[in-house]
């Protein structure tokens, strides 16, 4: 049995240093150690890693850990919400602010400020990104008028020249972003909008899914960094039934498997469904992604890992 080892902070303590230390320590920080191995072990033995995350993340600095992740190749695709296409090309846009859990939200609706969490975004990026989108999709249907949602979402990659942009690299380094839900947000309604005036525009979800399957089904080995839950995670698990579960897994979320939610659902439940397979090496990590992704990318980063 190891030894808990108490934490001995250094004059000039590095992430790597730091994430050693954690892995004695006990509790999440132990988790945290153990992820940073194990996507370690993903890329040494050529794992296709896939990157799950939902809206909220994009609208926080964390856009800019998962932009580096694209830039430097380090995922092989990208599973995320329209919320997060939304977020990335309006960060171009806007800054958001920062704000407070506790804001007087009637008073923020009347200022034409939007909360998410402790973060503000002015609706006057909205208005700026439906200037944006309908531009950009007049743009993309003269070559034709029916798109999957990867292809559409690249064409926007392709718009995006901030290199500040996940979207932004992921197009440059044809990392493919699947986005099953890609109506549920403010992409959606400019699709609606624009579907007014071009009646023969489509954007259909079915299409992207014997690419996603083809990535599934040509990789060596599949892994899957898990951040938070809902459409993404489950798109990204279900998928790897087709290969008899994923290689391995690394969930990072704060919410409970109590209720019986696919948020909160941990590794193992996933191999009762061949999601994930029988002897997949897998991680569990409580903890807020914003915390936890920047600290485990940087102790990969200070490896060569990243």
């Amino acid at each position: 049995m190891d030894s808990i080892k108490d934490i001995k902070l250094l004059d000039k303590s590095q992430a790597t240093d730091l994430v050693n230390q954690f892995s004695s320590t006990g509790f999440q920080a132990t988790a945290i150690a153990d992820a940073v191995q194990l996507i370690e072990r993903m890329k040494k033995e050529n794992a296709t890693i896939f990157l799950a995350f939902t809206a909220n993340l994009a609208a926080s600095g964390l856009r800019g850990v998962i932009a580096e992740m694209c830039k430097k190749r380090f995922v092989g695709a990208i599973i995320t919400t329209a919320g997060s296409i939304d977020h990335d090309v309006i960060k171009t846009l806007v800054s958001y602010g920062k704000g407070s859990f506790e804001a007087n939200d009637l008073e923020l609706h009347k200022k034409g400020i939007n909360r998410i969490g402790n973060i503000f975004l002015p609706n006057k990026g909205f208005v700026l990104f439906e200037g944006k989108m309908q531009q950009w999709l007049g743009d993309f249907c003269r070559e034709k008028k029916c798109f999957s949602p990867s292809e559409i979402i690249d064409l926007i990659g392709k718009k995006v020249e901030s290199q500040d942009s996940f979207l932004h690299w992921c197009s440059k380094n044809s990392i493919p972003v699947f986005c099953p839900g890609i109506t549920d947000g403010a992409i959606g309604l400019q699709f609606y909008f624009f579907k007014q005036r071009e009646k023969g525009f489509c954007v259909d979800a079915t299409a992207d899914l014997p690419k996603l399957g083809q990535v599934v089904l040509t990789a060596e080995k599949t892994a899957g960094i898990v951040l938070g839950g809902g459409i993404s995670k489950h798109h990204l698990i279900g998928a790897n039934i087709l290969r008899n579960g994923l290689d391995y897994a690394v969930y990072i979320s704060t919410a409970t498997e109590l209720d019986g939610s696919l948020s909160g659902a941990r590794t193992h439940e996933a191999k009762s469904w061949g999601k994930l397979q029988e002897k997949a090496k897998h991680v569990n990590l409580f903890c807020d992604a914003t915390i936890a992704l920047p600290i485990i990318t940087a102790s990969l980063k200070e490896k060569g890992i990243l």
